[in-house]
């Protein structure tokens, strides 16, 4: 019987190491992955032009965008680039579009017709935590016109043929969430879930939208001193969980418990069904109460550690296709003249204080170092692994001269 020869058997030995190997540095299947977008929004004076920031984003690979402020220029800038939009109603129109169809009829004239479908919009956000604004000129409250202002909307998008752009709103997780732990045990705030919640819902579950939600767990590691920062920024360790009494599910960081948080809300309020999208998540790299270097630290691993598991597929214990997507909040940082309230927080002397949220600079290179896919472990696999097949024939060889093999 003929014996293979030396060069088939180092094939076969190498194959061997190669299957042992690239299993665990392959792609894996991203059909079950959220799309991890940006919110974008270039109110700063210095911000690059918007064509600028959208051949980076390509550079990036990132499918999708929300726009703060969307504007027929903005929206323009996106045409054909294959990015998907989530746009922002302004709350001051709320109550314009809640009393005239024709209001919303127009912004969608203005602001969607003439790039759909050459831009990617996807979704329209009636409004951002509407809840907690003023809603506009002539509207004591904002929360009787929300829904009307999705009605309408979504009808004059059908009427001028545009039937592939959901309609939503926002809310912000630490004005409408009871208790971010158990995760079971939460439920919507009252009143606002009976008069604006549950109507919001029903309303997506009939139009095939999703809910919209701004998670920070960096909100909820603050207000609540006793949360390790290493479960708040995705930190493995040996006694870092936190079990759910009523369920049995052990959490493993703070993002999935608030998440899981508004899932048992969704499903208290019966529409567990519908999909949900996180409008806003982050870090700020200039937190009050540590020094600059470490804050930005944190940051990094919030955003690194948020991206790894995003991309991994898990989900979250009670929804295993987690959310359809994330936007990280935001591409560039506030000017210090902005008011939004995530943004300017009270320190402890009684000062405001500044956060800044944006992970590119406005010269479009990255603040910090963090991978979007697997493709740099690869490649640094396949840059250890090369000079290792080549010391691995050397010791091969030797071995067959040693022992006088064919």
């Amino acid at each position: 019987m003929m014996l293979p020869s030396r060069t088939a058997l180092f094939s076969l030995f190498i194959l061997s190491l190669l299957t042992g190997i690239l299993p665990s540095t392959a792609v894996p299947d991203t059909g079950g992955t959220t799309t991890i977008g940006f919110t974008y929004s270039p109110a700063v004076d210095n911000s690059p032009p918007p064509e600028h920031v959208v051949t980076a984003l390509q550079s990036l690979n990132i499918p999708a965008v929300r726009l703060l402020n969307p504007s027929p220029t903005l929206i323009r800038a996106f045409s054909y680039s294959n990015i998907s939009l989530l746009l922002t109603v302004p709350n001051y129109l709320v109550g314009a579009f809640a009393a005239n169809r024709s209001a919303a009829t127009l912004w969608v004239y203005n602001n969607v017709l003439p790039f759909h479908p050459r831009a990617r919009i996807s979704l329209i956000s009636v409004g951002s935590d509407v809840i907690s604004s003023t809603g506009g000129p002539g509207v004591s409250d904002p929360t009787t016109a929300l829904v009307p202002a999705m009605q309408n909307l979504h009808h004059a998008l059908i009427d001028l043929g545009i039937r592939t752009v959901s309609v939503s709103t926002t809310f912000s997780f630490i004005n409408v969430i009871t208790t971010a732990f158990p995760p079971s045990s939460a439920e919507f705030q009252e009143p606002v879930n009976s008069f604006v919640i549950r109507p919001v819902l029903e309303f997506l579950e009939e139009t095939n939208s999703s809910l919209l939600m701004n998670v920070y767990p960096y909100n909820v590691y603050r207000l609540h001193g006793e949360i390790p920062i290493s479960f708040a920024l995705f930190q493995e360790g040996p006694f870092n969980f936190r079990d759910d009494v009523v369920t049995g599910v052990r959490y493993h960081n703070l993002f999935d418990m608030m998440v899981d948080a508004v899932i048992a809300a969704m499903a208290v309020s019966g529409y567990e069904s519908v999909p949900l999208i996180l409008t806003e998540t982050g870090w700020p790299s200039n937190d009050e109460h540590m020094n600059a270097e470490e804050s930005q630290i944190y940051a990094e691993k919030y955003l690194q550690g948020l991206i790894s598991h995003l991309k991994s597929g898990l989900g979250t214990p009670l929804r295993k296709e987690g959310a359809a997507q994330a936007y990280i909040y935001q591409l560039f940082d506030d000017g210090p003249e902005s008011n939004s309230k995530k943004n300017n927080l009270t320190s402890d002397g009684g000062e405001t204080v500044h956060q800044y949220w944006g992970v590119m600079y406005h010269n479009l290179t990255m603040k910090y170092n963090i991978k979007f896919d697997n493709a740099h472990q690869i490649s640094t696999m396949l840059g250890l692994l090369v000079p290792s097949i080549y010391f691995l024939w050397l010791l091969y060889h030797f071995f067959f001269c040693l022992f006088g093999l064919d």
